[in-house]
């Protein structure tokens, strides 16, 4: 398959679908918990989702240690097989030597593992020189997968991209999809959807909104990408594949019971959704509570435990 022709059908095997960015479940000292793992890749093998991303924020990609990344992948690559799409996060830390060439390394490690996709980690380095965010782009996209694009909030490590540096990068061959993920944001979600509507209408806008995924999806996402997801993927999966407009009563009753959802999940400390996600797979049955560490994230209280559990009984009982 040609880079043309990989980029449209990834397009096609994510439009209207759901894919879940995945932690990884962890023991308290840090290690990957094996067992943890395996079982919930084959669990999410069984959900109505379009793939996973790996490597990405979730799964603290850039911090892991490189076994434990590989493991990881190949891990869900076996557990999803063929059929489903493994998109690998790509990127550098920020104080990393050679900062582009060890994004590229990631990228040609994911692809070496079988990723059908990269998602680029916004190249927080190259904040003030968008000559060099798009060099970082077409570096990334010369690995010869299909890349997602990365529209993250500064405050979460992400970069502000002008209009025009988005023109340049939708211009790059390779480009299938952007992610938008601006969290409080909506006027900057709806400029960037509105130039791809009216510029670059074949590529395809993925919400990485998990605070207002239904309004995101009204404004002209045509799929979802979010760490939400990682837990109780069904109606989130069915309300990312419902129109507002033909399927109204569906896409409200839906949206709704997400958003309650997201505001126990995604709340300050934002870091800590990663470990709030882990205690939702924990109390879905999908891991044991012993692998939903997340040492990288901050410490939360024990009120917010309860909360989980709670919205997590709640959002389980909807009907997708």
């Amino acid at each position: 398959m040609n880079s043309a022709d990989a980029v449209s059908h990834l397009r096609e095997r994510l439009r209207w679908r759901l894919a879940p960015a995945v932690p990884v479940p962890r023991r308290a000292d840090g290690s990957l918990h094996e067992a943890a793992q395996e079982s919930y890749a084959r669990w999410m093998a069984s959900q109505p989702v379009a793939g996973v991303a790996v490597w990405v924020h979730t799964g603290r990609g850039l911090l892991l240690p490189p076994a434990m990344r590989r493991a990881v992948l190949h891990s869900w690559r076996a557990a999803l097989g063929p059929s489903r799409v493994v998109i690998a996060g790509a990127g550098a830390l920020p104080d990393a030597a050679g900062y582009t060439g060890a994004a590229v390394r990631m990228a040609e490690e994911a692809a070496a593992l079988g990723a059908d996709a990269l998602l680029c980690f916004p190249p927080v380095r190259f904040r003030e020189d968008p000559a060099q965010v798009v060099a970082h782009h077409r570096a990334l996209a010369s690995v010869g997968l299909p890349l997602v694009l990365f529209y993250l909030y500064e405050a979460a490590g992400g970069v502000s991209y002008s209009p025009d540096t988005l023109r340049e990068l939708f211009a790059l061959p390779g480009v299938a999809a952007i992610k938008m993920a601006t969290l409080d944001s909506v006027m900057t979600y709806q400029d960037v959807a509105a130039l791809l509507q009216a510029e670059f209408p074949d590529t395809l806008l993925i919400s990485g909104e998990d605070r207002f995924l239904g309004y995101s999806m009204q404004c002209g996402a045509q799929a979802a990408l979010i760490g939400m997801g990682a837990a109780l993927p069904a109606a989130q999966a069915a309300l990312a594949g419902r129109l507002p407009s033909t399927h109204p009563a569906a896409f409200l009753r839906l949206g709704s019971a997400v958003d309650r959802f997201a505001r126990a999940t995604f709340r300050a400390p934002m870091e800590g959704y990663i470990r709030r996600m882990l205690w939702a797979l924990c109390d879905t049955g999908v891991i044991p509570e012993e692998a939903a560490f997340d040492p990288d994230g901050p410490a939360l209280a024990d009120w917010e435990r309860e909360d989980v559990r709670r919205e997590t009984a709640r959002f389980a009982a909807v009907e997708a």
